[in-house]
């Protein structure tokens, strides 16, 4: 990858550091739900969950968005370069955004190198993190305006 294309990739990233996502003020859940399979094909929130929940702190915020729309728009190896450079030319929603935050009660913490880990709303950690000082806490975005 060039350093021109690394730049790009650079200005529009997803990407937290020392940060937990709190759930959604309007979400529903009262605990972390496993996304439930609709239709034939997997959903975002599945594809997320199923990268995260058995993975935590391997992979970051930008890594997981762009491997689950790799994976939704079927792109091949040999084209992932030249498309996770075309993803991230402009902004993309973050994890306050995600159907795990909003939806189905998961909070998300983003360590200080920017990889990231689940915890349902109902656990200890997340009460944890939500009060830890030495993190910035954010809440998901809401559902509704």
């Amino acid at each position: 990858m060039t350093l021109s294309k690394t730049k790009t990739i650079m200005n529009h990233t997803t990407n937290y550091s020392n940060t937990f996502i709190q759930v959604a003020d309007d979400s529903k859940a009262v605990r972390g739900e496993v996304p439930p399979l609709k239709g034939e094909s997997k959903s975002i929130a599945q594809m997320q969950f199923e990268l995260l929940f058995d993975n935590p702190y391997k992979y970051t915020s930008d890594e997981v968005l762009f491997q689950v729309f790799a994976w939704k728009k079927e792109i091949g190896k040999h084209d992932l370069d030249d498309a996770r450079v075309q993803y991230f030319s402009k902004g993309q929603p973050c994890f306050r955004a995600s159907p795990l935050t909003k939806q189905y009660g998961w909070g998300v913490h983003s360590n200080a190198e920017g990889k990231i880990a689940i915890y349902g709303c109902e656990t200890a950690e997340y009460e944890r993190f939500s009060s830890d000082s030495s993190l910035k806490v954010i809440r998901a975005m809401k559902s509704k305006r």
